[in-house]
């Protein structure tokens, strides 16, 4: 059964939104400090809000972008097998210790605890940045036999680290969102199966978020981790990773690349400037060892079970799709995420006017709308604000398409105009 809330003299189902009732507004000027495309757009737009450097809140509109993002996700994760959980965002400051990271990972907030006078020292937390930490010794609470392997388990979850130079919008900042699926294996093979599975399901996520075409699988250093990983880069003209394309892959249907760090300079590639969205690792066996996470063969023997790790960064996406789909107009956002499918403009002079209830009627009809009902400000206000927010589709209502008993649509990306029937 639709649900429906009374606002006003106007009634309108939860599919419907009046633009007049949102208490977020647009702004025609660019804020000095936004840094980036995104993050002037997003703003502009009423998306997010800054809170400080690196840090922003996501409003009514933003968060709708946000969680169908996050549902795209966990829809892929869900068809792996992987199990959603949700980990602690505070972790002891003991577990850092116990991989060697509460020093030696530079990005690391340390939070002190409450103490007493009685206290010598002060505890300190980690506020987790990644959360390898948490997640390695609570399956090792519960996994002890090769019959209970291999799994994945992913969350999404906030994160936090203490960049020294918050920059680039959503692409890079203190506390941000993030998709991160970690998997355990008995062997090699199994490692290099599922690791193989998750890199083609984050290719169905990019394209089902329109960037398949955008995005390079790119080959990048593994770190402390591993000889090598895996970054899913979408090109982007202020990107701030450097990634140089293959591109006698590339005309055979292949996307793929070599980050900047370790490009020996090769002859065939293509320099390209990208924005990280993802990445892959395998971990082996570099958190399992500490922690002495090991399971025990068909023998009886004990051995240490190999780990990968893979994330996906929720708010990035959220502003490379921003400023990948861009233009000199505002935002673009593809259907599959679009907070709304439709902004329907009616040109009235009161909400009693017949372009006005045809304009509703319509909203009801298609269903998932925003409806422009500030009839005070001028059309050319409104019809900017709508290019602004970059829903998919813009249909305007005035006394002359009534006449013809039609209605003027806009595709957004396109930019065409066509008069369709009502």
């Amino acid at each position: 059964m639709t649900s429906h809330k009374q606002i006003g003299v106007f009634l309108y189902d939860v599919n419907m939104l009046l633009l007049s009732r949102l208490f977020t507004k647009t702004s025609k000027e660019s804020a000095a400090d936004a840094g980036s495309i995104n993050a002037d757009l997003l703003t502009r737009a009423g998306f997010i809000h800054k809170t400080m450097a690196g840090v922003y809140s996501f409003l009514p509109l933003g968060l709708k972008v946000l969680r169908k993002i996050e549902t795209i996700i966990r829809e892929e994760m869900d068809a792996l097998g992987a199990h959603e959980l949700l980990l602690s965002a505070l972790s002891p400051k003991e577990v850092w210790e116990q991989t060697g990271r509460w020093e030696g990972f530079d990005a690391l907030f340390k939070v002190p605890a409450h103490s007493s006078s009685s206290q010598a020292t002060k505890n300190e937390y980690g506020l987790n940045p990644t959360h390898e930490e948490v997640v390695t010794p609570l399956v090792k609470h519960f996994v002890q036999s090769h019959k209970d392997l291999p799994f994945g388990c992913y969350q999404i979850q906030t994160k936090f680290r203490n960049e020294p130079r918050a920059k680039s919008g959503l692409l890079r900042g203190r506390e941000f969102g993030m998709k991160d699926l970690y998997s355990f294996h008995t062997d090699q093979t199994s490692l290099d199966q599922y690791y193989e599975r998750v890199a083609e399901a984050y290719r169905q996520i990019f394209k089902r978020l329109e960037l398949a075409d955008a995005m390079y699988y790119t080959t990048a250093t593994g770190g402390t981790f591993s000889p090598f990983s895996h970054e899913f880069q979408v090109l982007l003209p202020q990107g701030e990773d450097t990634i140089y394309v293959n591109e006698e892959a590339e005309k055979k249907g292949n996307r793929i690349a070599v980050n900047k760090e370790i490009y020996k300079g090769e002859k065939g590639f293509r320099e390209e400037h990208a924005a990280e969205a993802a990445n892959i690792f395998k971990l082996g066996t570099r958190f399992s060892d500490p922690f002495k996470l090991q399971f025990a063969n068909q023998k009886g023997e004990l051995h240490p079970i190999l780990m990968g790790c893979y994330g996906m960064g929720t708010t990035r996406l959220l502003g490379i799709c921003a400023e990948f789909f861009a233009d000199t107009s505002g935002l673009i956002w593809p259907a599959s995420i679009a907070p709304f499918q439709y902004h329907i403009i009616p040109i009235a002079r009161s909400p009693e006017d017949d372009t006005f209830q045809k304009a509703l009627a319509i909203a009801k009809k298609k269903k998932d709308c925003i409806v422009d009902d500030r009839l005070d400000l001028s059309v050319g206000q409104r019809l900017a604000d709508a290019d602004l927010m970059g829903l998919p589709t813009r249909i305007v209502i005035s006394p002359k398409t009534l006449e013809k008993n039609s209605m003027e649509v806009k595709d957004r990306r396109t930019v065409t105009l066509t008069m369709q029937p009502l």
